[in-house]
């Protein structure tokens, strides 16, 4: 290998280990629950929780590189998101228009997001599923 490139690889795994100790993506707690949903079926609720939930909840589960830099960063920032937009873990305090917001989504494709489908294979939905997803949340949240 030569002297430049042995430089640059040096250098590449000083920055890479320098990123992971900035701290922004490292707090992987969920905030409490402030309203539980009272779903209209528990598949509506199986749905949501296999393709919605790591990002719109505070039930979020945490994959392995969600610890690692520079992946954690886009984790953080997609969950910070997606709770903005939507959170069903406070729907009191959230309006009920953004879940029909989140339906419309889901049947224009544009949710979940492609890098999340791309990590999590059984977020993907056929199509099926995605018009009983669509239906629990009109029916969950009305129309």
């Amino acid at each position: 290998m030569s002297r430049t490139m042995k430089i640059v690889t040096f250098g590449a795994l000083v920055l890479f280990s320098a990123i992971q100790f900035v701290p922004y993506g490292k707090n992987h707690t969920n905030p409490p629950i402030l309203n539980e949903v009272q779903w209209d079926v528990p598949r509506t609720q199986e749905l949501f929780n296999r393709a919605c939930a790591d990002c719109h909840s505070h039930q979020t589960v945490y994959p392995w590189y969600a610890h690692v830099a520079p992946f954690s960063w886009l984790v953080m920032h997609d969950i910070e998101e997606g709770r903005e937009k939507l959170n069903v873990s406070m729907m009191g305090v959230q309006t009920k228009n953004k879940v029909k917001d989140a339906a419309d989504e889901v049947k224009e494709r544009e949710m979940p997001i492609l890098p999340y489908l791309l990590a999590h294979p059984a977020a993907r939905l056929s199509d099926r599923e995605k018009t009983e997803l669509i239906h629990g949340l009109e029916e969950t949240f009305g129309k």
